[in-house]
């Protein structure tokens, strides 16, 4: 079976509904659509939409907060049909550039210790560990995970 080909672009909020329901089945708290409409809405967001190419639905997202130089990566996900298929370094890669067009040079994000896919796509872009908070994360079962904090220095 061939390999999708990826289209990544900007996003706005008429995307918040497909948003929210990726984050949804994606996280064990998923935000809603109006949460996802305000964040889409906001001038300090950078907000992109991964979409196989030829299909208007969104099928991933990437959403980070702008503060002068610095971005702080908000959330990332992609449809459970769409992972490990080339989409998550295709939407990541492009919103990072966009990013660094915005001006940004340090982006920071927060990662379940326990999420090795997310790890592995933010280890080839280059981010490195620089914190952890304890009992950050809520899991399905009610439990607390680890959230390793990274950064990237340089885009």
């Amino acid at each position: 079976m061939p390999q999708p080909v990826w289209a990544v672009e900007p996003a706005d909020a008429g995307d918040a509904a497909e948003f929210a329901d990726i984050h949804e089945a994606s996280f064990a708290r998923g935000w809603s659509v109006d949460e996802m409409d305000a964040l889409l809405r906001d001038r300090a967001v950078i907000a992109c939409a991964l979409r196989r190419e030829g299909d208007r639905r969104a099928c991933g997202f990437a959403l980070s907060r702008m503060a002068k130089d610095e971005a702080e990566v908000l959330s990332i996900a992609v449809e459970s049909a769409g992972r490990g298929k080339g989409g998550g370094a295709a939407l990541f890669g492009r919103h990072l550039g966009r990013l660094s067009a915005e001006g940004v040079r340090r982006v920071v994000l927060e990662v379940d210790e326990d999420n090795q896919a997310a790890l592995a796509l933010y280890a080839r872009f280059g981010f490195r560990e620089v914190g952890r908070r304890k009992a950050y994360y809520a899991r399905a079962d009610g439990s607390k995970g680890v959230a390793r904090v990274l950064a990237l220095d340089s885009l």
